[in-house]
């Protein structure tokens, strides 16, 4: 009985990590993707951009599979579903952003922020394009249960995009209904 017990441990280890890899190769894409978007001509960055999603969706439809039929993976797939919502619906617009969520990586985004505002003073990031990414960003760390800052919290709430409400409404119900049909709603947007 131990083993058997042992072995399931190690196996859903396993199916995590390898969840885990194949999110962020796929992340990686979409992220190499928006990085050689001015290498490319227009239709070869849309039809990249179309494939790359397309395996996130694919990605998410597996994912669902598993989570239907395993319910120990639920909260353990719960974030990195979340994460491909947010690439699928396009709350998020910035692979790295993605990739940083879905991995958890608390100081990476917040070292990222600083990043943005840095480049905002040195004038190699326009206002509103500084606006979209910090407005991510603190989703992301939001969602992670990181603590937000007075200002930061204002930040967000004033300047936070329709995709961006819906990523945050979705994510606060992990497991339930609630993010099932926010998930069947982006999907299908998507696909339109």
């Amino acid at each position: 009985f131990f083993l058997k017990m042992s072995y399931g441990k190690q196996e859903t280890e396993k199916l995590r990590s390898n969840v885990e890899e194949q999110l962020s190769r796929l992340l990686q894409q979409l992220q190499d993707c928006e990085e050689m978007k001015d290498d490319l001509d227009e239709d070869e960055y849309e039809t990249t951009k179309s494939e790359s999603i397309e395996q996130l969706k694919e990605f998410e439809a597996s994912l669902q599979k598993m989570m239907a039929g395993d319910m120990t993976l639920v909260s353990e797939l719960g974030s990195t579903r979340l994460a491909i919502q947010g690439a699928i619906s396009q709350a998020f617009k910035t692979p790295e952003v993605i990739k940083l969520f879905a991995n958890k990586q608390l100081p990476q985004l917040r070292l990222k922020l600083t990043q943005i505002a840095e480049d905002l003073k040195l004038k190699r990031l326009d206002q509103d394009l500084y606006t979209a990414q910090r407005v991510e960003i603190l989703a992301a760390l939001n969602k992670l249960g990181d603590q937000l800052s007075g200002e930061e919290a204002a930040f967000l709430e004033q300047n936070k995009t329709q995709s961006i409400a819906e990523f945050v409404a979705a994510s606060s119900d992990i497991g339930g209904d609630g993010i099932l049909s926010t998930a069947a709603g982006q999907v299908k947007a998507a696909q339109q």
